[in-house]
């Protein structure tokens, strides 16, 4: 977002109207079995009105306040950069920052460090070289809404992620400045926005110090060749490639190291919520609760076809080349099939150009059908780890890390 005054008058203006005290539909859409200005997602409970947000273009609104946009899913076919009017948009809090003046921006550092610090942005900037990442953001619930049977939770289709350039400064470069002392254990991580009432908690999410001091993790004031917009946490986003996005805070603004593992109140979105069952599938039966749970983690493997929606038509006999994109944690992709019978055969497809071990990475398959009627196409991605989708969607109470094997049916005319 803009700094200058006139830029966040704009904005102001038209946010009140975005989040939620009216709608704003997008009169050009005309979706198949959907009314003008809505999709509807494959599940229950999925019609969505498409709304366009300051510095953001239509998107699949699932709530209103705080603001939760969903990215079309279409958008994926157009390449593995998501663009940043298109980008998903999740908060937790209500009391979301709607402009944000650099001249009054800190970044406070604090806690069990040599020297504690207070940073403007380009402050910070001048601590190092910035560094640039190619990183998968996904919501910890994306795909929640195909939870069979449903959980509970926002009901989101396949659009709660996107692929980035993220530029800024690595983390370690800030804690190495401030001094990390012996007895530290963990990180916190707050931004801008803030809970309305004092009972709820604030959204601080933690990370150990070994973690924190990787060099891919970043503070990130750059996205795409331009500013993180401000629905995506301008002016510093917490970049943590390989993780879920739940701990990619927005509007970063403090930054506590701490001697223990984070605990209390304000440490709900930690020891209570996003969490999943403690074990190698992170499921259990479902309808069940797990005896045993930890803080979601690392991304799954992952694959889509994107160049095709579903119950598309196809022709007979016609080569098309099938497209997506797949990805991981950050051991990066190894290879993809497709199956064009259900899973019974399986066809190898290209890898294109690597952006990097974090980011979605694009196959292509040449096909021609050769029989009329209905068609299952299906995608699995294995990773470098060597993990690999599994045939049967797992479950678990949050709906969380879903990465089921997905089909899509197609009719062949």
């Amino acid at each position: 977002m803009d700094a200058d005054p006139q830029s966040r008058r704009r904005f102001l203006r038209t946010a009140g109207a975005a989040l939620g005290l009216t709608g704003m539909p997008w009169r050009g859409f005309a979706g198949a079995a959907s009314p003008p200005g809505a999709v509807n997602q494959p599940f229950g409970n999925g019609a969505r009105e498409l709304v366009a947000y300051p510095q953001k273009r239509p998107l699949l609104r699932i709530t209103a306040r705080p603001p939760h946009l969903e990215t079309p899913f279409s958008v994926f076919n157009g390449g593995v950069i998501t663009p940043n009017d298109a980008f998903f948009v999740r908060y937790h809090l209500a009391n979301i920052p709607l402009s944000v003046d650099l001249n009054a921006y800190r970044l406070r550092i604090r806690g069990h460090v040599a020297s504690e610090l207070s940073l403007s942005l380009a402050e910070l900037k001048g601590l190092g070289e910035a560094r640039e990442v190619v990183a998968v953001n996904q919501c910890s619930g994306n795909s929640r809404g195909f939870s069979n049977p449903r959980v509970f939770g926002a009901q989101l289709g396949n659009g709660s992620m996107g692929n980035a350039r993220w530029v800024g400064l690595p983390l370690k470069a800030l804690l190495d400045k401030a001094g990390v002392l012996p007895a530290a254990k963990q990180v916190t991580f707050n931004g801008l926005d803030s809970p309305v009432l004092p009972s709820t908690p604030d959204f601080i999410k933690a990370l150990d110090v070994d973690v924190a001091m990787q060099p891919d993790v970043l503070l990130a004031w750059g996205m795409n060749g331009g500013d993180i917009p401000l629905l995506n946490g301008y002016p510093l986003k917490l970049v943590v490639p390989g993780l879920f996005g739940t701990y990619w805070v927005k509007h970063l603004s403090d930054i506590e190291v701490i001697d223990a593992p984070f605990s209390g109140h304000d440490a709900f979105f930690m020891t209570t919520a996003y969490r999943v069952p403690d074990n190698d599938c992170a499921c259990v039966a479902p309808g069940t609760a797990p005896a045993k749970t930890r803080p979601i983690g690392r991304l799954k493997v992952r694959s889509f076809i994107t160049s095709l929606p579903n119950d598309a038509v196809v022709t007979l006999d016609a080569p098309i080349v099938l497209k997506g994109i797949a990805f991981d944690g950050g051991s990066g992709i190894r290879s993809v099939e497709v199956s064009a019978d259900g899973g019974r055969a399986w066809r190898e497809a290209a890898l294109a150009g690597d952006l990097g071990r974090y980011s979605f990475r694009e196959w292509t398959l040449r096909f021609t059908p050769r029989e009329r009627g209905p068609m299952e196409l299906r995608v699995r991605a294995t990773a470098a780890s060597g993990e690999t989708q599994p045939d049967q969607a797992t479950w678990n109470p949050a709906g969380y890390a879903r990465n089921v094997i997905e089909s899509i049916r197609v009719m062949v005319a």
